[in-house]
Parts: structure tokens; sequence; C-alpha cells
């Protein structure tokens, strides 16, 4: 019988010995590159790391698995066109070690399952498909044919298609995500709740709204061009460390910075250039021209300050500001946002924001001067319950200075997936819009439905409520990336079949419905071969450019299929002759998906000859062509309120964030270097006078609870350290904190788990084994 499952198997509460040091004051550098080295032959076979790290973002190579930031249109490095967490993602998806059946002989789930995630990352690659049968506590091998039939056979028995949800990671290419709706939508249902659910859809909603696309407008050359770029609730040097190049050119043109974060990272202020020796002996390249240390969620009182004192300044020299040209010809609603905006009192916006009036008059003062802006944002700003508002007041403040669709200037939401804008725009996604299921009908000759899917906090709902019993993850983690840990298990389990397309083994593995399916699958870097040719596919960066990636290394075993490959035998196996796509030939040459993707969607004329061409290719964006596809064809200013603060006294607000030795879920190291902390992830981080206020010392074991609608969450032994941090406010890893966020706080109008604003209390353990 399978053994008992425990909360223990979660999230793992074994402490590995924390030692602190002082936080970095510049990110990059020599640490990087020897850090990045050390991963890389730790985990590669030499040849192979050198291999892969001389393709890696090459016009001719293959595209990075980790974030989405966008390469050089011109020339790219040839030392190493990378980043230190960029040749991590490699090392951790084309390690040397291998699992195979003997492994899963000698390790059940549940031990499986008390290793740390870490751990679990770290066993090495899947090498064949396995099966857990209902009751049982190991996995066992299986062969292709018959897991496809397992799969089939539970979809075929279930009472409508909606009783299964199909998730996307973001790093699905172009054409696995393609055929994967398609056959999802072939099979009855919208049930494509991807990554982007729990990241960037704050953005594509807000944004959609207001400039009638839900992707940013800048292009890496507008970076180049900016008189001033804003970082709002964004974490450069550890998310998307490519980035600093960008911000360092910007510099080096005269550009200005303001960063606002809750707390001062040292990829925000200060840049050592890894690729250039007189960069490395000079100390590299300050940054952050203003850094304002923001409260957690106290953007949209920040921006409100700043555009009242934009506004203070219009006042006084009518024309000097504001680009009423712009607002006159481009946007609708500007008269109804001054007047609300003149109502709002400066003290309290400020207050609220938890910035100096002074620091926010000096940044108000950039912003007055210049013309071309930059406002760029990750999840600091989309994970909030007004998350939504927080980007249309970004939009607001572009507005008024008629910085849309001009170089330099623009909107840059910076996605975290390689491929989760590509997903987005191949159609994965529970909402379509009906024009993409007009294209699928008349191509495809049948009748796609309707009706809205479940996004991933909606399909998390349905497994507990016994609507969604099969659960089929193409890629990612999904159990560490949802919130409220024990809630997404418990959902998970409920469900008559798991199915995870992966690499490696991950947490999702070990938390299995009543059977479960691991099916391995060709990473980024493994050569591709199908039909006797070596295929590519391709990928869309955070600005829209898509390019082809090339994998260069030799798989790590001859049973892995493509995950084109095993999409097409997903799809052949569940519907028989209920289709008329030819999947065999689709899944043998990729060149004839994208001509399938060239028939529905559009931007992608004459997809195979510009995808090959050096660089790829361009997407349309309406903004970037100065036009706004919302119903008045006009940008709209927003009307926003100010939030409202809901802490009670002995309550702290929590966000969770990424160590430096981290990708997502993807665990590389226990290192946080730029912070300071070793060797440990279960950490809550905290401004040291609250710490005094609270009676703790550096190393106290606590317990962490959140409460929300009358639900208490428990996230037991964490260790406190101190951080330079906005008072009120403590940061905590995911996914190890991910338990505490309630799966019903969540964003207006988007519906992305509120996990960078959980109110949480921390209490003493009542029986910590010692200090650390």
């Amino acid at each position: 019988m399978r053994e008992q499952d425990s909360n223990n198997e979660l999230t793992p509460e074994k402490f590995t010995g924390l030692r602190t040091g002082k936080l970095s004051k510049s990110a990059a550098g020599v640490p990087a590159v020897w850090s990045a080295m050390k991963q890389a032959y730790t985990y590669m076979a030499p040849s192979a790391a050198v291999k892969a790290a001389l393709k890696l973002n090459q016009k001719d190579g293959f595209l990075c698995p980790g974030c989405a930031w966008p390469d050089p249109d011109d020339e790219r490095s040839a030392l190493g066109e990378y980043c230190e967490n960029g040749l991590k993602a490699i090392a951790e998806e084309a390690q040397d070690k291998k699992i195979g059946a003997d492994f899963f002989r000698r390790h059940s789930i549940n031990e499986i399952g008390a290793w740390s995630d870490f751990e679990i990352g770290k066993k090495g690659r899947l090498t064949e498909p396995v099966l857990l049968k209902e009751g049982a506590s190991h996995y066992e091998p299986v062969s292709w044919d018959e897991a496809f039939g397992i799969l089939a056979d539970e979809l075929n028995a279930l009472a409508s298609p909606d009783e299964a949800v199909f998730y996307t990671s973001g790093r699905t290419s172009n054409e696995a995500a393609f055929l994967y709706q398609l056959f999802v939508r072939q099979f009855g249902t919208n049930n494509l709740p991807d990554c982007s659910n729990m990241c960037h859809e704050s953005s594509g909603k807000a944004l959609t709204d207001t400039l009638g696309i839900g992707k940013g407008s800048v292009t890496l050359e507008d970076f180049y061009q900016a008189e001033v770029v804003m970082i709002l609730g964004q974490n450069p040097g550890t998310n998307h460390p490519r980035m600093l190049s960008a911000l360092e050119k910007c510099k080096l043109n005269g550009g200005k910075i303001i960063a606002v974060n809750p707390i001062p990272e040292p990829g925000l202020l200060h840049f050592v250039n890894p690729q250039s020796p007189s960069k490395i002996l000079s100390g590299g390249t300050p940054l952050a021209d203003i850094f304002l240390q923001v409260r957690i969620n106290g953007d949209v009182p920040l921006l409100k300050a700043l555009m009242l004192v934009m506004l203070e300044a219009e006042k006084a020299n009518p024309g000097s500001v504001f680009d009423h040209a712009f607002i006159g010809r481009q946007t609708q609603g500007y008269a109804q946002f001054i007047y609300e905006l003149g109502q709002q009192d400066f003290d309290l916006c400020a207050s609220q924001s938890g910035v100096e009036k002074e620091l926010i008059r000096e940044a108000a003062r950039l912003l007055i001067e210049k013309k071309n802006i930059i406002v760029c944002w990750a999840m600091g700003l989309t994970q909030h319950e007004n998350a939504v508002d927080n980007i249309k007041e970004v939009v607001n403040l572009l507005l008024l200075k008629g910085s849309i669709g001009k170089p330099g200037a623009g909107t840059c939401p910076v996605r975290g997936h390689s491929n989760v804008q590509g997903d987005r725009t191949m159609g994965i996604w529970e909402m379509p819009p009906p024009a993409f299921l007009d294209m699928l009908q008349a191509v495809y000759k049948f009748e796609p439905p309707r009706r809205k899917g479940f996004d991933v906090v909606n399909a998390i709902k349905a497994m507990n409520e016994g609507k969604a019993r099969v659960f089929v993850a193409m890629g990612g983690n999904f159990l560490s990336a949802t919130p409220d840990t024990a809630f997404t298990a418990a959902g998970l389990r409920q469900c008559n079949l798991t199915v995870h397309v992966s690499t490696k083994l991950n947490r999702s593995h070990v938390v299995p419905g009543r059977r479960a399916l691991i099916l391995p699958c060709l990473g980024r870097t493994d050569k591709d071969v199908q039909g006797g040719q070596e295929q590519f596919v391709s990928v869309e960066n955070s600005m829209g450019v898509v390019q082809s990636s090339k994998g260069v290394l030799t798989p790590p075993s001859d049973r892995l299929l493509s995950e084109v490959a095993i999409v097409s035998r997903m799809a052949q196996a569940t519907l028989g002759g209920r289709t008329k796509v030819d999947w065999a030939g689709l899944s043998q040459n990729y060149d004839l998906v994208r001509d399938e993707i060239e028939k529905v969607i559009p931007g992608f004329e004459d997809y195979n000859r510009r995808v090959r061409q050096p660089g790829g290719l361009y997407l349309p964006n309406c903004n970037r062509a100065n036009k706004f596809n919302t119903a008045p064809g006009k940008a709209l200013f927003s009307v926003l309120p100010l939030p409202k603060p809901k802490l009670e006294a002995d309550e702290y607000l929590m966000m969770t964030i990424r160590s430096h030795d981290q990708f997502n879920t993807t665990i590389y190291g226990l290192d946080d270097r730029y912070r300071g902390i070793f060797q440990e992830r279960r950490v809550v981080m905290m401004h040291r006078k609250d710490m005094e206020s609270a009676g703790l010392q550096q190393g106290d074991v606590v317990d962490l609870q959140s409460h929300f609608q009358g639900q208490l969450r428990a996230a037991p032994r964490f260790l406190v350290v101190p951080m330079d941090i906005s008072r009120g406010c403590v940061a905590t890893y995911f996914p190890e904190a991910n338990v505490l966020v309630p799966i019903g706080q969540v964003a207006a109008g988007s519906n992305t788990p509120a996990s960078k604003s959980v109110a949480i209390k921390i209490t003493k353990a009542t029986s910590p084994d010692g200090r650390h």
C-alpha cells in the first residue's frame, strides 16, 4: 500500500546550516563567472559544458531555458552570450547523472518527498516513462504505448472534457504549445491554465484594457535610447541578469535609472560587467541614480505621489511637463483622470508608499525633465490584490509623458520564463479570443469550445471539488509553483490520473493522483532528430521577437521523446478517428507545424523562412506603431483608488521571492550570495527594528502563520535573518512559503495569486532545536 503522506513531504522542515554575511554592493563580476562555471563543471561533463556554453543564445544555437530577456539583434558575444543563472539553467537541464528504473526501485515517493527541492532536482535526467499504479509506493517503467493508452482511456472515460486540466509551463516551444492547444480544443475544453496565470496575467489584463495589447511595447534598442528607465518590483541581478548589460548601455548613453523596491538589491544599484576587463578593474557601473525603498504594495501611492509633483510643475508652467499633443490625439479620459489625481493628498500618498518625500520629489524632477521614459516591472507589481491597478497606474504615468509608441519609451513587463509569452501567442489560454477560435474552426473544420476554461487558481479549486479528474502538465513543477501548497496537493491527490511531461524529477511527481505518469522529454539543450533530420523549435521573448532554437547535446537516453512528439501521440491515442490532423506527420517535421501556425495566427506569415533569418522575426505590436486596439481606438487613462492597508498591529506583510541560486521553482544551490544568506532557505528576512520590537534575534527559530477569511495556514520552523527591508515588511523564499499564500487571495481582474501581499504573524517556535 502507498505510505501515508505528510505535510513535511510538501515542504520539508529541516535546516541545512545557516551562515550569514554582508550584503553585496554590486551584481555580476568575477564571482558570477566563478559561480556559473563551478555549477556547470559540477553537474555536466566538461566537454558538454563547453559545447553548450558556446552555443547558448547564439543565432545558430539554442535559446536559454531560463528567463525571457531578449538577445541583441546585432552582434552577440562569442565568448558568452549568457548570464550566471543562464549557465546554471543549462547545468540543471543537461546534468550528467541519469534516473532510470533502478532509481525508482530503490526510492519510494515518500522517501523522495522527504528530500529538499534542491536534492530532488539534482538526482539527474529522467530517461524512460514511468507509472505509479494505484496504491503503489514506487514508480515503475512503462512503455510509451502503454503510457499513452492509460492517458487516453482516462480522458475518454470522463463525463465531460471539462473534467480534464492541461497545464503548460513557460518553457514549452511554440511548436509544442500550438499542437497542445489544438489537441486540447479538439478534445473539447479550454482548460488550459499556464504559468502566466501566476505571474504576468495582471500585466496582460491591464495593458489590454488600457493600450489594446497584452504585451510590452519596447525593444532592446529602446533601452539604449531611453532618457529614464524606471524599474519597479523587479530584481534583475538575480531574475534577469542580462538586463544589466542593457541598463549599463543606457547609463553610458546618458540615461537615468530610478529603482523602486522594498529591498535594495545589488542588481538594481551596481553592475560589474564580467565580459569587460576594464569594468572589472574599475569596479563596474553604478546603475540606480535614485533608489526608492517602497513598502510592499506601496507602488500605487508612490506613482500617485510622483504624478502629483509632476502635476504641480505642469500647472506652474503649462505644456512643459505633459505631452498634450499626444494626450489630445491618442488618449481618452485625461480630464477625469487629472481631476481625480488633483483630489489626492501628497502627504498621505508618500506615507503609504513608505518613501521619503524629498526622494519622491527628486525622482519626479527626473520625470519632469525627460521625455523618453521606459517603465519595467515584474512580479513585485503583478502579485497583489490590486495588481491590475498597479500596472494601470504605470500606464497613466507614461501617457502623461507621451512615452508610448516612440523610440526610447514604453511599457516593459519583464517575463520570467523563456517562452511564457510565446505560449500565450500560440493559444495557451483558458479564455481565448473569439477570433482565434474562429480561425481554428475555419482551418480544422471542428467547433472549438467557446466557454471559459479553468485558470490555475480555478483548476486547483476544481480538483479539490471533484470537478477535474485528470491533470496533465506540459513541463513545470505545478505543486511548487502554485499558492496554498497543501490545498493544491489535496487537489492533485483527488485526481484519477496525474501526468507530468518533464526533463528531471521535481516535487510534483511525489504528490500524485490515484495513478501517475512521468513522461520524460528532450530538453532545450538536446539534439532533436525526427524523420532522420535534425529539427529546431522557436521561442518568443519578452519583447515579441521569435527566434529559432536548436539543441547541440546528445540526449541522455534514446527512450526520450520530444514535446512535439509527446503531444502528437497524446492526440492520436485520445482522439483516434475524431481528428483529421496528421499528427504523425507533424511530429516528424516541425516545418509542417510552423505551416499550421501560419494558417491560424496573424504575424507569422512566411514563418519558416523568416524564423531562419539570423535573429529571428519581430511580431506585430500595435503600440510600437502608435496604435491602440481598444474600443475607442485610443489609449485609456484610469482612475484608480489608493490601496487600503489591512495589517493588524501584530502582523507583517510578506512577499515571497527567489534566492540568487534559484530560477522559479528550480533550486540551483543553497546560497543567496547577494543578500548574504548562505546554506539555508527556510529563512524570514526582517528589519532589525521589527526584530527588536518582537524580541527576536538573528537565528531564532520562528513559526509563520497567515490568516485569511477565517482560515489559518502555517509554515513552521523558519530562521530569522536581519535584512534592509521596509518596516512592517518581511520576505521569504518560494516555494517554501507558498503554503502561506491563500488560494482565495487573488488579484481583481486577473485571478493571479497575491503572493507578494500575504499578511502573516511571526511567533517563536514552541520547541526550537537550538539556534543556528
